[in-house]
Parts: C-alpha cells; sequence; structure tokens
C-alpha cells in the first residue's frame, strides 16, 4: 500500500491532477511568516570529507557589542555546503580583525585550514556600517611572511598574494544576513572555483493539516530563514517552479474544481492563469530564456507534453502518445525537454528535440526512472530511480548512461538542483512524515531540513538572485 501511494504521488498524482477538486483562498498579499525559520537544516552525513577553514568572528570597531555576528551565517553556510568544515571557535588561536592583525601564521598553519576568513564592522554616522573582509591563505602566508614581494615596471612593491580575497561594503541593518550571504559566495567560489549559491531561495508547499487552509505556497531563502506565504489553500497545491530572473512562480493550483497553471509575482503577488483545459494541466517548467513554459496537458486525449509561448499563449504540442507523457525539464540550451513516460511499459525518462521533435530514451537502470531534472551544466540527469522497490534519487551522466545513486532515505522524490549544480534538494518521508532533505551531487554529504510541524513537499531551488 506505501508503494502504490508513493508511486501516485510521483508519477500518476502529476498526470490524473483531475480527481482532485477544491476551492483555494488567495492571500492578498505578502505574508511574512514566523520570527523563528520552519525548516533546519540538520547535517546527516559528509562532515568528515570536507575541507578546513577558520571563520573568525568579525571585530566590531565601536562602543558597545556588533551588531551582528556575520562569521556565524558564513560558517553555517560553508558547513551545509557539505564542501567545508569551519573549526569551531574554542579551537581558534586568536581573533585578528585584519591580515595586519596576524602575528603569527605557524599558528593557524598548525590548526590544518587552507584559508581563514576574518573582518571589522564599523557603524557610520548615517547609521549604516562599513563590513570588510579578508579571505588569507595562512600557509602562504607563513612563507612570505605575510608580504610577498614582485617586480613590477622594475620597482618592488608588495603584493600580499596570500591574501585571496579582500573586500570592503557599506549595509544597513536589514541587509546583515543578506550581506553575510554574499560573503559566503565569495569564499566558495575564491577556493572552489564554482560559483556559491547562498543567495538564493527556495519555494516549496507546506501543509498542515490543523489549519483551515492546511495548503502554503511557500518562499524562503535556501536555509529556511525570511520564510514567505503567497498562497493559501484548503486543497492541494503542485509542482512550483521558478522562473529565470527569480521573480516569478509558476505552479498548478485546483481553487476552481480543476487543476489550472497560474503564474505569480512573488514580490507583488498579482498572478495570472496560463491554463483551464478540460482534463489534466500540470508539470509548468519555464524555459532557460523565460519565454516559454513546457506543461502537460490531456485536452486531446492522453496527457503529453505541450509548449506554450508566455506572451501569444499559443501552444505546440511537443509529443503524441497514447500513453502518459509527463514531468517536462528543460536543457539548459533551451532546445530540448527531458519527459517522463511509460510509452515503453513502465516509467523512464526520455529526450525529445524541440526542433526536430526526435524522442528518444536516455534511462535503462532499473525498474524505473522519473522526475528527471537537467544538471545546470547539461552534463548530467538528476532522476527519481526505483530498485528493488525502493525509490531514492540518482545521478545519471550524459553521455556515458552511468548512473550513481545519492540517497538513502525512504521514498525520495521531486528533485530540484541548485543552480550551481552542486546539491540537490528533495522530498522523502522522515518519521512517517514528508520533509525536505540534501544531498551534495557527489552524495559524500546529506541533509534534512525537517518542519517545526505538518509536512513539506515539491521543492524548486531558485536561480542566481
Amino acid at each position: 500500500m506505501k508503494m502504490f501511494k508513493h508511486v501516485s504521488q510521483v508519477f500518476l498524482q502529476r498526470a490524473a491532477l483531475w480527481l482532485v477538486a477544491s476551492v483555494v483562498l488567495l492571500a492578498g498579499a505578502l505574508q511574512t511568516a514566523q520570527a523563528q525559520t520552519a525548516l533546519e537544516i540538520v547535517i546527516t552525513e559528509g562532515q568528515d570529507s570536507a575541507r578546513p577553514i577558520a571563520i573568525v568572528p568579525f571585530q566590531f570597531r565601536g562602543e558597545g557589542e556588533s551588531p551582528y555576528d556575520f562569521a556565524e551565517i558564513v560558517a553555517a553556510d560553508l558547513r551545509r555546503s557539505g564542501r567545508f568544515g569551519p573549526v569551531s571557535r574554542n579551537q581558534l588561536p586568536g581573533t585578528p580583525g585584519k591580515d595586519a592583525d596576524i602575528e603569527d601564521y605557524a599558528a593557524w598553519g598548525r590548526l590544518g585550514v587552507e584559508a581563514l576568513l576574518v573582518g571589522e564592522v564599523s557603524r557610520l554616522s548615517d547609521g549604516r556600517y562599513q563590513v570588510t573582509y579578508e579571505l588569507i591563505d595562512p600557509l602562504r602566508g607563513q612563507i612570505t611572511g605575510g608580504s610577498a614581494q614582485a617586480l613590477v615596471d622594475g620597482r618592488l612593491i608588495d603584493s600580499n598574494d596570500h591574501i585571496i580575497e579582500g573586500r570592503s561594503s557599506v549595509v544597513s541593518e536589514p541587509q546583515f544576513r543578506q550581506y553575510s550571504h554574499r560573503i559566503s559566495d565569495v569564499v566558495y567560489e575564491a577556493l572552489t572555483g564554482e560559483r556559491g549559491a547562498f543567495l538564493t531561495r527556495i519555494a516549496y508547499i507546506y501543509v498542515d493539516f490543523d489549519a483551515e487552509n492546511p495548503y502554503h505556497l511557500m518562499v524562503s531563502d535556501y536555509d529556511g530563514y525570511n520564510e514567505r506565504v503567497l498562497l493559501r489553500s484548503p486543497e492541494p497545491l503542485m509542482s512550483p517552479t521558478w522562473s529565470p530572473d527569480g521573480n516569478k512562480l509558476a505552479y498548478v493550483s485546483f481553487e476552481n474544481g480543476r487543476p489550472e497553471i497560474f503564474m505569480q509575482d512573488i514580490y507583488t503577488t498579482s498572478r495570472e492563469k496560463l491554463t483551464s483545459f478540460p482534463g489534466i494541466n500540470g508539470s509548468p517548467a519555464w524555459s532557460p530564456d523565460g519565454r516559454r513554459m513546457a506543461m502537460v496537458l490531456s485536452k486531446d486525449g492522453a496527457p503529453n507534453i505541450y509548449v506554450m509561448d508566455i506572451e501569444s499563449r499559443r501552444l505546440e504540442q511537443i509529443t503524441d502518445h497514447w500513453r502518459i507523457d509527463t514531468e517536462p525539464s528543460w536543457t539548459p540550451d533551451g532546445q530540448s525537454l527531458t519527459f517522463t513516460s511509460e510509452r515503453g511499459g513502465r516509467a523512464q525518462v526520455y529526450r525529445v528535440d524541440l526542433n526536430s521533435k526526435q524522442i528518444r530514451r536516455v534511462t535503462f537502470e532499473g525498474e524505473a526512472n522519473l522526475g528527471g531534472v537537467v544538471t545546470p551544466d547539461g552534463n548530467g540527469l538528476v532522476v527519481v530511480h526505483r530498485a528493488n522497490g525502493r525509490f531514492h534519487i540518482g545521478r545519471q551522466d550524459f553521455p556515458s548512461g552511468n548512473l550513481q545513486v545519492l540517497t538513502e532515505t525512504s521514498l525520495d522524490e521531486s528533485p530540484s538542483v541548485a543552480p550551481n549544480g552542486s546539491m540537490i534538494i528533495y522530498s522523502t518521508t522522515h518519521r512517517d512524515k514528508q520533509v525536505l532533505a540534501l544531498v551534495s551531487m557527489d552524495g559524500r554529504f546529506r541533509a534534512r531540513l525537517p518542519s517545526r510541524e505538518g509536512e513539506v513537499k515539491a521543492p524548486a531551488w531558485s536561480p542566481f538572485l
């Protein structure tokens, strides 16, 4: 029974949306959630392989206490990435605010850290704050004594090449948390060569079965903070997906007694109805250029993949098969779609070229593969992989076809990939509740985002903001 329930949630529910009828109440304005986040990231596996780094508490150059702990947020971000393991503060040999304050680079080198982040915060006369930080290579600092000379135009100058990054900005108090995530992005990119994704958001469906309107369309920072309600409904909401500019969400709602696809601005809360055809209207997916939307419609018979030009509302039918085709996902170049289909007997992922309409099957391992999402670099496919009756998140490489199972949790579904391709957020079951979970693209780091109350599902990671 549990297996049947999961299959219906992952595949048939998204295809047979007409089974549910409902009435929904639209929130008149964007509503701020409770002071604490409803989601809390709990790391469950993977810190042993993380790269050590030192995040030093920023020094406040003023009277009284520091207005914010920037280092705490940065350390949490880097730890949650799965790539770094910040050492505990009680292990730090000092609390320098800038590179010039470091007297003994060897002491930091003995910690085994590959870099240390130091910073200073100063209050300005207009009430804003100057935040300055430096990312330092302690080994290089130890070798050069904190200053390296280079020959430039025939003159020897101090190059300070042990300082990997150094920046300064003026920020106001409401920007503190956002700026902390920005620092995390800078550090992450400097040390990995990949763009950080800490200044991103997630959308998801939160279900509180004790509420009068139990279904909520939510938006929050990637770590669950700054949570907001976009929509409240007494009936299910499904399949949120972000526009490429991060300003809108498309989703499926049942407010008029049938599944309909809506597009909603997350700032103004204004929205438009995109489809309300007889039968299925489901699985919206924005094209990379934001001008088109792939979707599943059954208005002409069986559920098939269509693409809509958003401005003109013109529809183009992409697939035409008597079995269920669903869950479209765009390739980064916007020239192809992957989708889930039962045309081969069991659910597998196929790929269709939008110009030639040629279709080929791309998944073969296991009993079934569904919910395919193409990675941002176009070199892989994240799927819900069924083997031995169990559903897990897997990653298949292009063009080799090699598939790696990434998760060990229970009844995994609805994967969504971070815009830098480093992490996957997905829905799973923990203690008989639907929760969100994270897994790194290599499967070595895992975390869980349980809700304080109720259940959370259908996550969607935003683009870079």
